[in-house]
């Protein structure tokens, strides 16, 4: 299964977005550190989520860092992320 399908599957699964969209920036990045020939190595995640709007900045973030905890430590190499 591609990056950007697991990622999109545990997001939705564990947060039900009113709002996804996953970016795949990694063609910005050829030639960069962590990139790879095949790309899916760097993404901007947008999301918004029932789940997270009580949480601060910070706290969204590493929930959403806790849930692709699997990608981050392989494939992903830079994952920026907006969350409404």
């Amino acid at each position: 299964m591609k990056v950007a399908k697991k990622i999109e599957n545990k997001i939705l699964k564990e947060l039900t977005p009113t709002r996804f969209e996953l970016i795949d920036e990694s063609h910005l990045h050829s030639g960069h550190v962590g990139a790879r020939p095949e790309g899916e190595t760097h993404f901007r995640l947008c999301v918004s989520s029932p789940k997270l709007s009580d949480k601060s900045r910070l706290e969204k973030q590493r929930v959403i860092h806790k849930i692709l905890k699997e990608e981050l430590e392989g494939p992903v190499h830079a994952l920026s992320i907006e969350v409404d």
